[in-house]
């Protein structure tokens, strides 16, 4: 497949002739009924121009996951870049390859190995055998390399999962050296932090979506029933009771507090670890992201033209200089 257009890149006046994945099908009401697209392919997204109640025909039955061949024109309406499309003709389902539609981390294989490297040298063997229930197992390696990290945030990437959780080690390796924690067990609690997200997301259809039972219970608490179920169901049982209850601790206090969807704060100094790499890594790809959009400026400047969700309503500054390399 040839190499998708830059969505991110695309400036008013271009035009564009692809295919592209509906990502989004926002219909709003108010005095002025309309209906906006978000449109996507593996550079980013871009949302569309539009739709008012005369064009409701033009996109008669277009839902999020539909493969469209798009026809349109970059403009600029408040300052924010929108696609105003001509034309959007739904394509059979096989005519175009989902994975040029979807960004992803790319080839799984650097990652896997920087972890299984970190895994191979935990030293407790009760830790290792019981991260080895999910690590050893093919079918969840395969799906853990294709999660995304979440659904529109931070490494909102087919891959992105496996991303993160690279990240998160290389943060809390030398966070937990520093602190004199135990390094093995802060390994376990990050290669187990996220496993609930395989039961919380969907993301066969090119569109990252909630499951209902992540709806209903969220990652953080699912990952903690997977990890007491595999535990209870191994033919030989890898760890104690109390060492059980340790591990789902790192896994119910990752998110720090409450209101952020842990059910208990960190209570030891591995979970703390954990709490602030897993964070690290989350705020700093959040922060690249929203300082990589060009949708998030007007024309050349410096400062967002707004506050961004991501950043909790702040706004980026994407100034840089050689430093007189």
């Amino acid at each position: 497949m040839t190499k998708p257009i830059d969505l991110p890149g695309l400036t008013p006046g271009q035009r564009i002739q692809d295919p592209l994945l509906v990502l989004a099908v926002d219909h709003r009401g108010g005095d002025t009924p309309h209906t906006v697209l978000t449109l996507g392919n593996a550079s980013g997204r871009l949302g569309s121009a539009p739709f008012w109640l005369e064009d409701q025909h033009r996109i008669a039955g277009v839902t999020p996951g539909v493969i469209a061949q798009v026809i349109g024109e970059v403009t600029l309406y408040r300052g924010q870049r929108q696609l105003k499309v001509t034309s959007l003709r739904p394509l059979p389902k096989g005519t175009v390859e989902l994975s040029g539609l979807v960004p992803s981390i790319g080839d799984p294989a650097r990652y896997w190995k920087k972890l299984d490297d970190w895994r191979g040298k935990l030293l407790r063997p009760r830790l290792a055998a019981t991260v080895g229930l999910f690590y050893d197992d093919d079918d969840f390696r395969l799906r853990y390399e294709a999660c995304p990290a979440s659904l529109a945030g931070h490494h909102a990437l087919l891959g992105g999962l496996l991303k993160h959780t690279v990240e998160v080690a290389s943060i809390a390796r030398t966070i937990a050296r520093a602190c004199h924690a135990e390094e093995d067990l802060v390994m376990a609690g990050v290669l187990l932090h996220d496993i609930g997200k395989l039961e919380s997301y969907r993301w066969d259809t090119g569109v990252f979506a909630m499951t209902d039972a992540g709806a209903l219970h969220g990652h953080v608490v699912l990952g903690a029933l997977m990890l007491d179920r595999a535990v209870r169901s191994a033919a030989r049982t890898p760890c104690t009771e109390q060492e059980l209850a340790i591990l789902q601790h790192l896994l119910l206090s990752h998110h720090g507090r409450l209101e952020y969807g842990a059910p208990v704060p960190p209570m030891t100094v591995e979970a703390e670890v954990l709490h602030y790499a897993d964070n690290a890594s989350a705020r700093t790809a959040s922060m690249a992201d929203a300082i990589g959009d060009p949708g998030n400026f007007e024309g050349e400047g410096l400062v967002s033209s707004r506050g961004l969700w991501q950043l909790d309503r702040r706004r980026a500054y994407r100034g840089h200089s050689d430093w007189g390399a």
